[in-house]
């Protein structure tokens, strides 16, 4: 079986071999998984998959594009033979009053944010119908439990992936398939010290053993 983990969209700050995605890859080889990590972050995956050795594949994936991600499902199958898990965890995030927010930059952040995990659902349903089961994980955020100033869609597009995932448990529960979205606050990352930001202040992603991180 294997896990499908789909990582940052291109214009993320954190490069895929640091930080959650990263962080995740690693926990779900540790327990015994086989990961396919996609993205388009092409050196990065690689390398990513290279470390953690004969348990991982690499597969470049953009995670609005539909096409690819069939593409990426039928390699997960021909790689593992089955589908038992997804992580959407590709995002980019924003930095604008609602007022001063861009039209074109808010539509770019909901297509990554909530309809690149539409999709990536989408793709994994049938092969978890064909595995009697699985579990499908969506990294929402903080900022879609409350309303913070500066995220415009950013939270727009987190509280869309709380609610699809709400949706989506309720729908395919019953097929033995869990859909759960994951709030992560603040976890330090080695790409937060590039920017100068004072480590401390959270649990370092490299090392966390769950789910937590940066705010994606």
């Amino acid at each position: 079986m294997a896990i499908l983990l789909c990582c940052k969209e291109r214009t993320s700050s954190l490069p895929v071999a640091r930080g959650l995605g990263a962080a995740f890859a690693h926990r779900i080889v540790s327990q015994g998984g086989n990961v396919v990590i996609a993205d388009v972050l092409v050196e990065e995956g690689r390398h990513l998959a290279d470390e953690l050795g004969g348990a991982a594949r690499f597969a470049q994936l953009d995670v609005t594009d539909a096409e690819q991600w069939q593409t990426v499902v039928q390699t997960t199958l021909a790689e593992f033979g089955s589908i038992s898990g997804l992580v959407n965890n590709a995002g980019i995030s924003s930095a604008a009053l609602v007022a001063d927010e861009a039209l074109e930059h808010f539509r770019k952040v909901i297509e990554v944010n909530l309809i690149g995990v539409f999709i990536g659902m989408q793709a994994v349903i049938a092969p978890m119908r064909a595995h009697g089961g699985g579990s499908i994980v969506n990294i929402s955020s903080a900022a879609g439990l409350v309303g913070l100033a500066l995220t415009s869609g950013y939270g727009a597009s987190k509280w869309g992936v709380r609610g699809l995932s709400k949706v989506a448990a309720i729908e395919l529960g019953p097929e033995w398939i869990r859909v759960n979205s994951v709030h992560p606050g603040v976890v330090y990352t080695p790409d937060d010290g590039q920017r100068g930001l004072p480590a401390g202040g959270g649990q370092q992603a490299d090392h966390c053993h769950g789910p937590r991180g940066h705010r994606r």
